[in-house]
């Protein structure tokens, strides 16, 4: 069956999925209304655990150390380069959607690019849409017994100019319009691969768009992939005609994101003023000082990184990182002998706990309403 078109869609919504919804959202408006000008550390960490958990629930995984050094451009195993990837990808498009107020395909395109032009086998289709079918499930050479098969290649460009023109409209509430986004994308399957974590990344763009955040990106990947099944059945229930179940998982997702975030917020303040201590104090506008600041939002560094941020020579960023180190503020990687790497392991530490966490509260919610 061929994915409705939605450009003109009015989604009235219930008084209890209404009320759910706007709570959510006035809990994630509150969070980055304090949080979100004054700690860009709190939407690093955030956008990082995000994209780690967005990948996993396409069975993409890798350690926290092996990610970073991905990002870094410093290597890393197939796994760790793809989750950066899509960090790239994310932050593209929720820049973009920021910048322009607008979702572009142009911008979707280009972060698709971004997720696949280090991959093997697809960096030849990377930010292109598919030109042949595809299917979800089934068998790799056949549609027979597949979960979902999207609409005919030829029909994508149409569909997308439909969905782009729904996901720029500004009279529906917020995180209900990302949901519906999301699910259209992920019906449209536009790609032939990298669907699931374009689809996701399109949410936060709908929500930085609509202004529902300015400055965070709160983890609902975490909580997604706490209840992956029942996701992927929440995506159906949107191919058989009801949204209503995967609207009312995403204003949960968000909330348990949201509640967690505050905890890392307070977190990343105490681990701040424990590193001013470790290294008897530090005077602001120095090295020393900025590296420090530096760390809350990179917890994983090499040379290049504190030379270009700091604008200081190589010696004396050698020295900085040395005093850290001496502290028990930095730790040298493992396997980075000719490319050092170091890793300030509190503020790793916090990525990993903020998505358990959320993973936790939300394996206490009750089943979602369908």
């Amino acid at each position: 069956m061929l994915p409705p078109l939605i450009r003109d869609l009015d989604y009235p919504m219930d008084r209890s999925l209404s009320a759910m919804t706007a709570a959510s959202a006035g809990n994630l408006k509150h969070l980055d209304l304090v949080h979100g000008r004054t700690l860009a550390a709190l939407n690093h960490l955030q956008i990082r655990t995000e994209a780690v958990d967005s990948s996993k629930i396409e069975n993409v995984d890798a350690s926290l150390a092996d990610y970073g050094r991905a990002l870094l451009g410093e290597g890393g195993n197939a796994s760790a380069v793809s989750m950066a990837s899509a960090t790239r990808a994310m932050t593209r498009m929720i820049e973009d959607a920021d910048t322009t107020r607008t979702l572009r395909l142009e911008a979707m395109l280009r972060a698709h690019h971004d997720l696949f032009r280090r991959h093997p086998d697809e960096a030849h289709r990377a930010g292109q849409v598919r030109r042949t079918q595809n299917w979800v499930g089934g068998s790799d050479y056949s549609p027979r017994d597949a979960m979902h098969v999207p609409p005919p290649p030829d029909t994508v460009p149409d569909y997308l100019d439909d969905l782009f023109a729904f996901a720029n409209r500004d009279d529906l509430p917020a995180l209900a319009q990302a949901a519906i986004v999301h699910a259209q994308f992920e019906s449209i399957h536009p790609f032939i691969d990298g669907n699931g974590r374009i689809g996701r990344a399109l949410i936060h763009a709908v929500l930085r768009r609509r202004r529902a955040t300015r400055h965070l990106t709160v983890p609902i990947a975490s909580a997604l992939v706490a209840h992956r099944e029942l996701y992927f059945e929440a995506l159906n229930h949107y191919r058989d005609g009801s949204a209503r179940m995967l609207v009312a998982m995403l204003a949960s997702a968000t909330s348990n994101a949201t509640a967690e975030s505050w905890r890392t917020a307070e977190s990343i303040h105490a681990t701040r003023d424990q590193w001013h201590d470790a290294v008897g104090g530090s005077r602001p506008g120095t090295p020393l000082h900025r590296l420090l600041d530096l760390l809350t939002e990179q917890p994983i560094i090499n040379l290049a990184l504190v030379t270009d941020s700091l604008g200081v020579g190589a010696a004396e960023a050698e020295e900085t990182i040395a005093t850290l180190v001496d502290a028990g503020v930095l730790t040298r990687a493992k396997r980075s002998r000719r490319a050092p790497v170091w890793l300030a392991q509190q503020m790793l530490d916090d990525v990993h706990e903020l998505s358990v966490r959320i993973q936790t509260a939300s394996r206490r919610v009750r089943p979602l309403p369908r």
